[in-house]
């Protein structure tokens, strides 16, 4: 049976979305197309009066610029943005999470940490308080990349964590604080085995400083130093290489054992989204982050500029009214931050959303949204506060993919699953990332990158739940030492980008 060349989302839509490049005058059944058509894109099959609605998943997604005769493509020429201005209701179809029986629930194979976290890798990392010493702390790095660990077999690697920021910062700025969180936060990460924090020594950033806000001290897996008490580059250098020397006979002894699947914090992500997003792949993971949380695990939507306009179906899903006013809380904080940046929440999508067939923020958001799946929202974090709540979260974090990661990272994420339709192929140490493609086309071109393909939803081949399901089990199978394709590649050095907010002084 051919696949349609056109499908509807939802009754109640006026749209409906290419599966293929569609020409002028082809007949879709309830349509004939007055031009052509991108795969991914919309098609109106009813007159849209200009002012009105555009619905797509039976949701608003902007209103028409001038009118839209039956046929025609509805992308940027005639759909405008509209203020998100839906009613929002607060813990409507919340409650607590689904849990599977405890004798039914799947385990993995996990590293437990003595703080009793669970890894799904085995690395060590460099925490660097400040660009200064972003450069010894790639060269202790890249002396283990090319000399190996000898006979220590089961340790992942050497992660430098660098950035661009520690000092010239003002200490009472929400920057700072975030700034900290997110080195505590992967310093807690329990994929790492063990951390050596590295500082130039005057920054304003100070270790000691943040040791003991965040109750990191010293011992045999988490040692500081600086480049200034070292005495130069060359000596902090030696001492880092012989530092992560002593470690690694306790690293590397660490061993995989059976653990429930509520040792998995899971960030889902999108990034290089296309007009089957929220069609194909967003969905499929929204199932199996439903599987994973009713097993007891954890999914981590983020991403706050792109859940706006759809917040309506989260504040829905809150467990509690509190918990749905501090998503709000969090949107009204990103209105206030946008304006007095001179900026707006809906510019977005990027142009690559856009080519892909993505229209409007609204757009964009609803699909994006598919990928929090449909259990009740537990609980709601700012940037890379610390996860400690299971279940079905949010924490509020720019769209900007390396951003919004790391923050789910120092948060406590120990896996990515991230769903592309225009290739995005990022890894993201230590958290081993699986990428997911929306449309077979492009997951054929780029293979290589593509650890899933969710493309055959869109011919019929596929279905959600299907799609959901391998998912899932690839979630597992990874979390227990499988490697994805960046992981192949090594990729995942340099993604590490906290969220640098406010003024540099």
């Amino acid at each position: 049976m051919e696949a349609p060349a056109a499908i509807r989302l939802h009754s109640d839509d006026n749209v409906i979305v290419a599966t293929r490049a569609l020409a002028e005058g082809e007949d879709l059944g309830e349509v004939v197309t007055s031009e052509a058509v991108p795969s991914g894109h919309k098609v109106a099959v009813r007159p849209i009066g200009e002012g009105e609605s555009v619905l797509k998943y039976g949701q608003v997604i902007g209103i028409a610029s001038r009118r839209i005769e039956p046929g025609e493509h509805v992308h940027l020429k005639n759909l405008s943005m509209l203020d998100s201005e839906v009613a929002h209701h607060f813990a409507v179809d919340g409650g607590p999470t689904p849990l599977l029986p405890e004798s039914e629930r799947r385990g993995f194979q996990g590293y437990v940490r003595p703080n009793g976290l669970v890894g799904t890798r085995n690395y060590i990392g460099i925490v660097t308080s400040v660009n200064c010493s972003a450069t010894v702390a790639r060269a202790i790095a890249e002396h283990f990349r090319l000399n190996g660990f000898g006979n220590h077999t089961n340790v992942d690697g050497v992660v430098a964590l660098t950035h661009g920021t520690g000092c010239a910062i003002p200490t009472n700025t929400e920057g700072y604080l975030y700034l900290r969180r997110v080195l505590a936060g992967y310093a807690r990460n329990p994929n790492f085995a063990a951390i050596l924090m590295i500082g130039l020594g005057c920054e304003t950033n100070q270790i000691s400083h943040m040791q003991k806000a965040f109750d990191l001290g010293d011992g045999p897996l988490l040692r500081a130093m600086t480049i200034q008490h070292m005495g130069g580059t060359r000596k902090t250098v030696a001492e880092g290489v012989a530092i992560i020397n002593d470690m690694l006979p306790t690293v590397a002894a660490a061993k995989r054992t059976t653990v429930p699947l509520s040792g998995i914090k899971l960030a889902l992500q999108c990034g290089g989204s296309d007009g089957y997003s929220g069609i194909t792949a967003n969905p499929a993971l929204g199932h199996a982050a439903d599987l994973l949380v009713r097993h007891g695990g954890t999914a981590v939507l983020s991403e706050t500029p792109e859940i706006y306009g759809a917040e309506h179906l989260l504040t829905r899903r809150a467990a509690t009214p509190r918990i749905a006013e501090k998503l709000m809380a969090r949107i009204d904080w990103w209105r206030d931050y946008t304006s007095r940046n001179g900026a707006e929440l809906n510019n977005n999508p990027s142009h690559g959303n856009k080519e892909g067939g993505l229209t409007t923020i609204l757009e964009k958001s609803l699909g994006a949204v598919a990928k929090g799946g449909s259990m009740p929202l537990q609980e709601v974090y700012e940037y890379a506060e610390p996860i400690d709540h299971p279940g079905f979260v949010f924490m509020d974090t720019p769209g900007y993919d390396p951003v919004a990661v790391t923050g789910q990272v120092a948060g406590g994420c120990n896996l990515i699953v991230f769903t592309t339709g225009r290739g995005s192929v990022s890894g993201f140490k230590p958290a081993p990332c699986i990428k997911v493609a929306t449309n077979s086309a492009m997951y054929e071109h780029m293979s290589e990158d593509m650890d899933i393909n969710c493309g055959g939803i869109i011919d019929g081949s596929d279905t959600i739940a299907a799609a959901g399901e391998r998912i899932f089990e690839k979630i597992i199978a990874i979390a227990s030492g499988e490697r994805t394709l960046s992981e192949g590649y090594n990729y995942g050095d340099n993604e590490f980008v906290p969220w640098q907010i406010g003024a540099v002084t």
